[in-house]
């Protein structure tokens, strides 16, 4: 096994012209348990679990759970459970911490301002996501540059700096587009989060996601409310905040 501080740049190249499927294949064939799928159940995250389950019957996935999300999320995290015969890890907020954030701000802090709404993803979504990551070397995640202008820079193969140790994040689908990835699930017949039939394009909490209309960017149902705010154009919870 590489350590990924020690992996070269022309093997950082050859992995930005991999394809999907051989990314995941060697994600996990070189890293096993140290490699894992980072997962909110939404379609991406569930082609990349098919393309592991047709290799390996035993890989890591994890979610982070805020315990805000919605039912159908829930359903699906069962769903695939189920069908891959797996269990998804699940990271929940420090209880304390989450406590320390409703007493002081209230339950519904993400309306008051951008800065709440970003320490409320800190607390629920953030922190979890570094304590899965702490015991990874690779992580795989669903991002794709046609999600939002944001995400149209992100590389399919990057190493990132988390707390100090060199991580191998990994976007198998980085290029693909919506209707490839619908064309996939239809063709394997693949359980899906049932709130893309509610017209959801971006999935998270309950709250802070909602259905997208026609002609909307595909995560302008995330905190709809500051989507007047020209400074919030990159609509992220801070886990794929660089």
């Amino acid at each position: 096994m590489i350590r990924i501080e020690d992996l070269s740049t022309e093997q950082l190249e050859s992995l930005n012209h991999m394809g999907a499927e051989e990314m995941i294949v060697w994600a996990f064939g070189n890293y096993g348990k140290r490699a894992a799928i980072g997962t909110s159940l939404q379609i991406s995250g569930t082609v990349i679990t098919d393309m592991a389950s047709r290799h390996f019957k035993d890989f890591r996935i994890f979610t982070v759970d805020t315990q805000r999300l919605h039912p159908e999320t829930y359903e699906a995290m069962e769903q695939i459970e189920k069908h891959y015969n797996i269990k998804i890890e699940r990271f929940l907020p420090d209880p304390e911490e989450l406590k320390k954030m409703v007493e002081r701000f209230g339950e519904y802090l993400f309306f008051i301002d951008k800065a709440k709404q970003e320490y409320c993803c800190e607390i629920r979504k953030v922190e979890p996501n570094r304590r899965a990551l702490a015991t990874l070397d690779v992580w795989i995640t669903g991002l794709r540059r046609n999600q939002s202008e944001y995400r149209k820079k992100v590389e399919k193969a990057s190493i990132i700096d988390e707390a100090g140790r060199k991580i191998l994040k990994l976007n198998p689908l980085i290029d693909w587009t919506l209707q490839e990835i619908w064309a996939y699930i239809r063709k394997r017949n693949l359980p899906y989060n049932k709130l893309y039939d509610q017209g959801y394009d971006s999935i998270g909490c309950i709250i802070c996601s909602t259905p997208v209309l026609k002609g909307e960017p595909p995560r302008s149902g995330r905190w709809r409310w500051f989507n007047i705010l020209k400074e919030d154009d990159k609509k992220e919870c801070g886990i794929h905040a660089e």
